[in-house]
């Protein structure tokens, strides 16, 4: 069974940082592109980022590239996401998936988690 577990939200101010994890089991973690998501109550599912299999490919969204930064550990079979200089507009549910796509303004994914919230407020 995939399982999928997120960690590391909170409420941070704007400007501050946080650091997501995700420990992931139940498949063969080396094997899949890994991918951090994220929803707003009411908002369709968005796309944050994605990194390879292989860990040499990385990509992010627009509104977080150069802020935010992806990455994995295939010995401890864990996907992390440092958020830097934060801002309101980044308060979501953030979830790590496995295979996620993009379809125009749709995105799905093979797994995810549960989420773990992110805040940002004064």
């Amino acid at each position: 069974e995939v399982q999928l577990l997120e960690s590391g939200g909170g409420l941070a101010q704007p400007g501050g940082s946080l650091t997501l994890s995700c420990n992931a089991s139940g498949f063969t973690f080396t094997r899949h592109p890994m991918s951090w998501l994220r929803q707003v109550p009411g908002k369709a599912l968005e796309w944050v980022s994605s990194i390879g299999a292989s860990r040499n490919s990385a990509s992010y969204a627009e509104s977080v590239k150069g802020r935010f930064t992806i990455s994995r550990d295939d010995a401890k079979n864990t996907l992390s996401l440092q958020l830097n200089n934060l801002k309101t507009e980044d308060t979501a549910m953030y979830y790590c998936a496995t295979d996620a796509q993009k379809l125009g303004s749709v995105v799905t994914a093979s797994h995810r988690g549960q989420g773990t919230l992110v805040t940002v407020s004064l």
